[in-house]
């Protein structure tokens, strides 16, 4: 079963810098973020609850190359991605956005 995906304004927010941020180190590496990250909200659409719940309803999906989690709700309406965010930052980040 695939769901569709969609991204809060935030969330959008949140893989463009990041995106910004990955290129300035190195030409090439922004995409390569955002191909990741890509990848990660196609394996959501294809297994919305197979990843792990972390607080409530909200579901965590982590990146494999990079230190980041998709923060996700899904219901009968697919799957709403929160926010994407690195690993060390403080919950209250994504937990705003619920």
């Amino acid at each position: 079963m695939t769901v569709e995906v969609r991204l809060r304004p935030e969330a959008e927010q949140d893989l463009a810098e990041s995106a910004a941020w990955y290129e300035q180190q190195r030409t090439g590496l922004g995409q390569e973020f955002l191909d990741e990250a890509l990848a990660t909200f196609s394996a959501i659409a294809d297994i919305p609850n197979g990843f792990a719940m972390i607080h409530r309803s909200v579901h965590r999906a982590l990146l494999h190359r990079f230190p980041f989690g998709v923060f996700y709700v899904f219901d009968r309406d697919g799957v709403m991605v929160l926010g994407v965010l690195h690993g060390s930052r403080h919950p209250r980040f994504w937990m705003n956005r619920v």
